[in-house]
């Protein structure tokens, strides 16, 4: 296959371009019927289960639990399971005690956005807070998505990585901004139909690549840790603090479920998609190791699994698997989109800047939105270039300022604004020193969202127990 000449024509491409310019085609058609921007933020709250299922698990299969995880796994080993299933864990806990609770008072009190929640729960500065942050953080992960649908498209044609984003940040602004999240659930059906498809046929054509099971126990029992489920190399059950509660309160999962139509279809989408996620998380694991031991001498472990994918399957199936990847990569990345689109439609522009706009003018907005979000990332790609110092950096700030907010919000009724904003100032600023300081290391055992976690709560803690001190006897609270 020819390099550094211009990408090179093969069933491959073909398979991936037919592929990209039908999820547009089908975006855009879905996207005529949305003219209202209940429609395209909450779906008109009408998902059942098998959508809300759909669009969840289509979300949660993106760039770092495929192409990230697989590189992982490439270097680390077994114990890579925890990247994928810490998700799982924390759908979980979403699907039976934090989703319908908060779908319930989203449909009581017609909220759109988490920022809608923290107005309600808090007040107007926790709301503009919480979306400042993300408009800076929530760019990292759609960066680290787009990074992902380069590598795919590099691997398969030796299209140039900056050339590769722009192509795949197209594809995926193209079809959600024509219909949001009414258009990326269906079209999310088609991609996890692919998604589920090409990842089955990688597993027994990569095992066969790479000699059979027993070849590669051979060929990687002597790496220490390796085959530790626990923890091996830099990967193990610490993710589940790092990642777990990301999963719980992130803005792109909450507002899907905002658009459920009842609790038992958030108990039941939601719960399938967490069953889905912790069966699926030794998929990627097990192509990594498949991938080390078929192809040893890769330059970066984030080509493993493309590689395996291009060169271990017959091209038609081959073709199908990097669909499938890419798929992962479009319909995380349209999650994040989404989270863009509401929040700065909804929680700056017409709550700060034109409260009486009509329902058509928020739409253009979030339509524009979109637009400018698609291409920030495409801008923030290119800096980044890697998948997991993208995403491990947005997952930790989501965890550290969102989850005492969101959590409190629901059980604590005696936790308000100052304490809120003290335990987003108090995690976010550990977690910023950490990253600036010691490059996003932790410190000994501890990873950078456990210190931040640590912190939010002190933070949160300490605010009370000044505002006790401090409040004449019987004074109300803010």
């Amino acid at each position: 296959m020819a390099r550094g000449r211009g990408p090179t024509v093969t069933p491959h491409l073909t398979i991936l371009l037919i592929y990209a310019a039908a999820l547009m085609a089908l975006g855009v058609w879905i996207g005529r019927r949305v003219r209202h921007s209940a429609d395209f933020f909450v779906a008109g709250r009408r998902l059942g289960p098998f959508l809300l299922f759909a669009t969840l698990l289509a979300a949660n299969i993106g760039t770092g639990s495929t192409v990230g995880a697989a590189g992982l796994a490439y270097r680390d080993g077994l114990s890579v399971w925890w990247w994928v299933g810490s998700a799982g864990i924390g759908s979980l806990v979403l699907a039976f005690w934090v989703g319908p609770a908060v779908r319930r008072i989203a449909a009581r009190h017609d909220l759109r956005t988490v920022g809608d929640y923290l107005e309600l729960r808090y007040g107007q500065p926790v709301r503009v807070t919480i979306a400042a942050l993300f408009w800076i953080a929530t760019l990292s992960i759609l960066a680290g998505q787009i990074v992902g649908m380069s590598r795919v498209l590099g691997a398969v044609t030796g299209l140039d990585f900056r050339a590769g984003c722009f192509v795949g940040g197209l594809v995926v602004t193209v079809y959600f901004a024509a219909g949001g999240l009414r258009t990326a659930a269906w079209v999310n059906v088609v991609q996890l139909v692919v998604l589920l498809a090409g990842f089955g046929l990688a597993l027994p054509f990569g095992l066969a690549a790479a000699g059979g099971w027993g070849a590669i126990t051979e060929a990687t029992g002597a790496v220490p840790g390796y085959w530790s489920f626990w923890e091996g190399g830099g990967s193990g059950w610490f993710y589940v603090v790092m990642l777990g509660p990301a999963f719980v309160v992130s803005p792109g999962l909450l507002q899907k479920i905002y658009g459920a139509r009842d609790d038992e279809a958030v108990r039941t989408g939601v719960g399938l998609n967490a069953a889905a996620l912790l069966a699926f998380a030794i998929v990627p694991v097990l192509l990594g190791m498949m991938a080390r031991t078929a192809f040893p001498d890769l330059e970066a472990p984030e080509q493993a699994l493309p590689t395996l994918l291009r060169d271990a399957l017959p091209p038609l199936l081959g073709g199908i698997g990097l669909a499938a990847l890419f798929s992962a990569e479009v319909s995380s990345a349209d999650a994040i989109l989404f989270m863009l689109s509401t929040s700065l439609s909804q929680d700056l522009y017409r709550r700060v800047l034109d409260p009486g706009a009509s329902e058509s003018r928020v739409l253009a907005v979030a339509r524009g939105a979109a637009a400018a979000g698609g291409a920030a990332g495409i801008a923030l790609a290119l800096v980044f270039q890697t998948i997991i110092g993208a995403l491990s950096f947005f997952y930790t700030i989501l965890t550290v300022s969102l989850f005492i907010p969101v959590l409190a919000g629901l059980y604590l009724r005696r936790v308000g604004m100052p304490e809120i904003l003290g335990s987003i100032a108090a995690g976010v600023s550990v977690v910023v020193v950490l990253q600036v300081a010691r490059g996003g290391q932790g410190v000994g055992a501890f990873t950078p969202a456990m210190i931040g976690l640590a912190a939010a709560l002190a933070g949160c803690l300490a605010v009370r127990g000044i505002w006790a001190a401090r409040r004449p006897k019987g004074a109300s609270r803010p």
